[in-house]
């Protein structure tokens, strides 16, 4: 019962955490964006990767050591719909972590390299879908904490 615990607020957390650097994300990334902006940035976006990944880590910890047993979230579709919701999430972060890179590195390059608002604009896009498709998974999380359909 401890581990499951453990588990379920370290997850609980880093889900938060994400979504906290989604809405950073959002707020920095905007037209007139400042060379010192980028690289801060960068360095959220760089969390955000670390993040996801313990996400999955301690997510696989839950379902091989929880309480509800692996049984419970393997043949749940609710469960399937949050995995197929944080795979989007993270699908939808491709392009703004390239386009950071590419920016990061074109200030670095040139101390007067500005970011268009058309680009800008085009990442606030993916921003903003990673905002939607981010609503599922604690959606889905509470079904699944109910047992609705199982």
């Amino acid at each position: 019962m401890t581990t499951d615990l453990i588990l379920a607020i370290l997850h609980h957390l880093l889900v938060f955490a994400l979504a906290a650097i989604i809405g950073a994300e959002l707020v920095l990334v905007r037209p007139g964006l400042k060379q010192d902006t980028l690289s801060l940035i960068a360095r959220i976006d760089g969390f955000y990767g670390v993040l996801a990944m313990l996400i999955v880590v301690v997510g696989a910890g839950r379902v091989v050591f929880g309480l509800k047993g692996w049984e419970f979230y393997l043949t749940y579709w609710a469960f399937w719909a949050k995995m197929a919701a944080f795979a989007l999430v993270g699908l939808l972060s491709i392009q703004p972590t390239i386009r950071f890179i590419r920016w990061r590195k074109a200030a670095a390059a040139d101390p007067s390299f500005a970011v268009s608002d058309a680009e800008i604009r085009g990442v606030r896009v993916f921003l903003h879908a990673e905002a939607t498709a981010f609503i599922f998974i604690p959606t889905f999380a509470a079904i699944m904490a109910r047992g609705i359909g199982y």
